[in-house]
């Protein structure tokens, strides 16, 4: 019995977002028993897409690619305003075509190396906090920067044209505030150098990833069947990477089965479908973003779709709403764990900060879709 409690209790430390989604998907089970109708609630086309997705990222990572671009970026004689620019906005830019996660996994652990080789410590919290902040919007401008686009692009059918409408002049907003933030830092000179030359490893396999990015791309703007697409990524992991299986987010792919379950049972309850659609009729974004600082971002993107037809709403709300707590957007956190891990963290003054600045960018960004949207 202790056993069984211990291995429950490190499930839920490990992966807390699916347990809970596990939870809501079983007492869902209550209004509507189990049969093979759960098959249509799942939409398997954003599980292939999500799966080969990270399947490749993960492939670029091992390659090396980030490391080499950070240190030829950063290396030799800078200024700090540049040194700090340049650690935000490698997060910004990189999270539009690998997620908000991996930019984060990538470039959190890379500016707490650089700042202690140059001796600059102390400006961790406000880079790590900008950083956070700018993976999490520089996502919102693709439909394959995170979880929640991919999922609300596919699941409503949208074209190219009507996502870029909605989130590009929100990104162009956050890049020139992000930008300002970067640069309000005392303008000294510095030297930058790394113990370590990073190299590009596995060349080959560089160029097949790279060609699995375009086949995903491709796939996601529905120029190749996903189905096609799934026979490739896998094929090309099992001949020539099969490591990638292990590096894919199962958690997340899970996640997902949970929800879509969750959200397929109360959707067949007339009683609750009417009254959750009451909630977001004309209130979508509100919603989405209030959800999201509850249940983080992607949960909220697939619970709340079952229930209104106003994707316009729901991709604003989850994807501003990605800002605010830490739990808001499950990304944030990769951050606060690196950020813990390093010399002499002080948590209580990350947090502080965190709030402070996610929320000014909150309500910022509110602020100019609510002038946008007339």
């Amino acid at each position: 019995m202790k056993q069984a409690g211990r291995v429950l209790l490190g499930a839920l430390r490990r992966e807390p977002v699916l347990c809970a989604a596990a939870v809501c998907a079983l007492l869902s089970m209550l209004l509507t028993p189990p049969s093979a109708a759960y098959l249509g609630y799942i939409d398997f086309r954003v599980l292939v897409l999500l799966f080969c997705l990270m399947a490749v990222v993960a492939g670029f990572q091992l390659c090396g690619v980030f490391a080499v671009l950070a240190q030829r970026l950063l290396a030799g004689e800078r200024r700090m305003r540049f040194v700090t620019l340049v650690l935000v906005l490698l997060p910004f830019f990189s999270s539009m075509l690998v997620t908000n996660d991996v930019a984060l996994i990538t470039f959190v652990p890379f500016a707490v190396l650089v700042l202690g080789l140059i001796g600059r410590r102390e400006r961790l919290i406000y880079i790590v906090v900008l950083q956070t902040i700018a993976a999490n919007l520089g996502s919102m401008a693709t439909p394959v920067g995170n979880p929640q686009n991919l999922y609300l692009y596919a699941n409503f059918g949208l074209k190219a044209g009507e996502f870029f409408a909605v989130m590009v002049p929100l990104t162009l907003v956050s890049l020139a505030g992000l930008v300002a933030a970067s640069l309000c830092v005392r303008p000294e000179g510095i030297r930058v150098t790394f113990p370590q030359k990073a190299a590009l490893r596995h060349p080959r396999r560089l160029g097949l990833m790279g060609a699995l990015f375009v086949l995903c791309l491709l796939s996601v703007f529905r120029v190749l069947p996903y189905q096609a697409l799934l026979v490739i990524v896998a094929a090309a992991l099992l001949l020539f990477a099969r490591e990638l299986f292990a590096r894919v987010d199962y958690a997340l792919l899970a996640t997902f089965v949970c929800f879509f379950i969750f959200a397929g049972n109360v959707g067949g309850n007339e009683t609750l479908r009417s009254l959750i659609s009451g909630v977001l009729e004309g209130n979508t974004a509100l919603a989405a973003g209030v959800s999201s600082q509850v249940i983080s971002n992607v949960p909220a993107a697939v619970l709340l779709s079952g229930f209104t037809d106003d994707w316009r709403g729901l991709l604003l709300g989850t994807n501003l709403g990605g800002l605010g707590t830490p739990i808001a957007s499950l990304a944030s956190l990769i951050s606060l764990k690196a950020y813990l891990r390093s010399q002499d963290a002080r948590p209580g003054r990350y947090m502080l900060v965190f709030l402070a600045a996610n929320g000014v960018g909150l309500a910022v960004l509110c602020a100019c879709a609510v002038l946008f949207s007339r």
